[in-house]
């Protein structure tokens, strides 16, 4: 029997530019200086070029777009991290320096909406948690490059995976979330490359005791 290719829906690819323009609309204005507190319904309903019935209809509020919105956020910047392994092509220090580039490029590229993130994640408990739900997802991923290097003995058995992980995603995290927010990006790969090395040779590579 023929197989047969199963595409998007109408109303899944509709909600998906909808997405794609009300991201745009919210990142002009936050760009103008408008903080997402401050940003109405109606404000980026008119933008967008839609009514409010038609907003409410895919969103139920506008909390609910920016976790969508974080959601493919982390998740682009989750496949980013995740291509770099510790060993192999693109691996080692060096190809760990060209992911963090990637993810200051990628956070960059949205900083507006990063900056909206983290503004409603200070009140709002939903946003937060689920913003740190994303960080978790984060570390359980490098949890298990840890344990898979300590079992190759690459890396030192002394590190501990579980709280060295959580460090690096929360400190890497917060490194790379300030750069966005205080500098222009001409230091960016000078940043990377100190998060990285940083990493590598107190973690990744530690001497052993």
């Amino acid at each position: 029997m023929a197989s047969t290719t199963r595409r998007p829906s109408d109303a899944a690819q509709r909600r998906a530019a909808l997405e794609k323009r009300i991201l745009s609309v919210i990142e002009e204005q936050l760009g103008r200086g408008v903080t997402y507190t401050e940003l109405s319904v109606e404000q980026i309903a008119q933008a967008a070029g839609i009514s409010r019935s038609t907003f409410y209809l895919y969103f139920r509020d506008k909390v609910d777009v920016l976790l969508r919105l974080s959601g493919s956020l982390k998740t682009e910047s989750s496949e980013i991290a995740a291509s770099w392994k510790p060993v192999g092509p693109g691996g080692g220090a060096e190809g760990l320096a060209h992911t963090y580039e990637r993810i200051l490029a990628h956070y960059r590229s949205h900083a507006a909406l990063l900056a909206a993130i983290n503004e409603v994640a200070a009140y709002d408990p939903v946003v937060r948690e689920a913003w740190t739900a994303d960080q978790d997802r984060f570390i359980d991923n490098l949890v298990a490059v840890l344990e898979h290097e300590q079992h190759a003995g690459r890396t030192t058995a002394d590190v501990n995976p579980r709280l060295a992980a959580r460090l690096i995603v929360e400190g890497g995290g917060y490194a790379v979330a300030q750069q966005v927010a205080t500098s222009d990006g001409h230091d960016d790969a000078a940043v990377a490359r100190e998060l990285a090395l940083g990493y590598w040779h107190g973690i990744y590579r530690r001497p052993a005791a």
